[in-house]
C-alpha cells in the first residue's frame, strides 16, 4: 500500500508519527524496519541494552518491548477497522504497560526475537488487505482512524523511538 493518510484519518498527535514516514510501499518499509531494527540492536551488549540515559528512563530492551507492545495495540485498532467493527477503539496505558512489562528483566536476544515475532505477524496482515481495507476508517477518541493512518503510526512509532535510541543511548 502506498500513499500517505490524510490529516482527516487521524488524531493531531498521531501526525508526529505519521510525518516521519517515507514515501513507498508500507508493507516494504515495515519489512526494512525490521531488519534494520533486529540488526542495530543485535550489534548491542547485554550492558548497552540495559543501559538508561536518564533516571526514571526505559532502558533500550524496555524501550524496544514498548515498540513491540505498541505495534501489537496498533495492528489490534487496524485489524478491528479493516474486519468493520463498529465498536468505538479504546487507548492504553502505555506507562502501565511498561511497567508491567517483563523486557527489562529478558535477555536482549528474548526482546528481539519478540520484537520479530511480532512484525512477523503484522507484515501477512497488511499484505492481506485489499484497496478498500486500507481505507476504512473506525472510531477512535471520538475522531475518524483509517487502516493506512494506524499502519503509519506503526512505522512511525518505530522510527520514533530508534532515533531515541540512536541519539540519546547509542550516541554518548
Amino acid at each position: 500500500m502506498e500513499g500517505r493518510p490524510d490529516a482527516s484519518e487521524y488524531l493531531p498527535q498521531m501526525g508526529q508519527y505519521v510525518k516521519l514516514v517515507p514515501d513507498g510501499d508500507l508493507i516494504e518499509i515495515l519489512q526494512r524496519q525490521k531488519e534494520e531494527t533486529v540488526a542495530l540492536l543485535r550489534g548491542l551488549s547485554e550492558e548497552q541494552a540495559d543501559y538508561r540515559y536518564a533516571e526514571g528512563k526505559w532502558s533500550v530492551k524496555e524501550v524496544a518491548g514498548h515498540v513491540a507492545d505498541n505495534e501489537r495495540v496498533w495492528t489490534y485498532r487496524l485489524l478491528r477497522i479493516v474486519r468493520n467493527d463498529p465498536q468505538t477503539l479504546s487507548g492504553y496505558d502505555q506507562n502501565m504497560f511498561a511497567r508491567h512489562a517483563p523486557f527489562g528483566k529478558l535477555p536482549l536476544s528474548v526482546v528481539i526475537d519478540e520484537f520479530a515475532a511480532v512484525r512477523a505477524a503484522t507484515i501477512p496482515l497488511l499484505r492481506s488487505l485489499s484497496d478498500d481495507a486500507w481505507l476504512r476508517q473506525g472510531e477512535f477518541h471520538n475522531r475518524p482512524l483509517s487502516a493506512r493512518a494506524a499502519a503509519c503510526v506503526i512505522v512511525g512509532h518505530e522510527m520514533h523511538h530508534l532515533n531515541v535510541i540512536k541519539n540519546r543511548y547509542l550516541n554518548r
